[in-house]
């Protein structure tokens, strides 16, 4: 094995993409892997993954929905950010959402929905991104282990990079299944609600309060 491939065996804490994406050929061998585990994982627990029709693909299925979807977002390149010049020097706050938000507790390996409120304050004399861009960065960060309180800087400092507003908002609002389906199991109209600010946002409270009372109207309106 080579310095790169070594490079790219790396372990990664669970909410960190891998150094390059993974190639077709490191994918499936990686599906076929964690396949194998699976049915390990059945045997252990008395689940005949062999005889029951219920269950006889399950181990792969499951491998190729954790390295396919569930975590794609560490296997795969960010999304490339589309920009179009900002003609009229256009400079007051954009707010987008409710993006729709899917992702997997780090700590139990239960699902994490709800939806996610990005705000932008651009510069006069910068870019301005496709509205569906955020969409696809919120699903990258999501598509991996999480905990909430780290997916929220991951999604804001991504769009801080490489965009370079001039302030910037994210906040989250979601559902833990950790919480609703095992343990306590809470209520699922239980959530927890998050913010990150970066720039102007996080120091003008004026543009705060802005940002909060658009995600209120935002959410109001997709209730109705």
């Amino acid at each position: 094995m080579n310095v790169h491939r070594k490079e790219r065996n790396i372990v990664r804490l669970c909410n960190e993409a891998l150094d390059e994406p993974l190639d077709d050929v490191e994918r499936h061998s990686m599906i076929s892997a964690a396949a194998r585990k699976l049915e390990e994982l059945f045997d252990i627990l008395r689940i005949d993954h062999e005889n029951d029709h219920n269950t006889r693909e399950t181990p792969r299925r499951v491998a190729k929905m954790f390295v396919e979807e569930l975590l794609q977002g560490r296997y795969t390149a960010p999304p490339r950010i589309t920009e179009f010049e900002n003609v009229e020097a256009y400079d007051q706050l954009i707010v987008t959402g409710p993006v729709e938000l899917r992702s997997m507790c780090a700590h139990h390996l239960m699902p994490i929905y709800g939806s996610a409120y990005i705000g932008i304050l651009p510069s006069a004399d910068g870019k301005i991104i496709g509205l569906s861009k955020y969409d696809r960065i919120v699903n990258h960060f999501s598509s991996r282990l999480q905990i909430q309180e780290e997916l929220v800087k991951q999604i804001g400092q991504y769009i801080v990079k490489t965009t370079q507003p001039l302030g910037l908002a994210v906040r989250i609002s979601a559902v833990h299944m950790c919480k609703t389906q095992r343990g306590v199991r809470a209520s699922h109209r239980s959530r927890m609600v998050n913010s990150y600010y970066w720039g102007s946002l996080s120091s003008s409270p004026e543009l705060k309060s802005e940002f909060l009372q658009e995600c209120l109207a935002l959410d109001r309106g997709n209730l109705g």
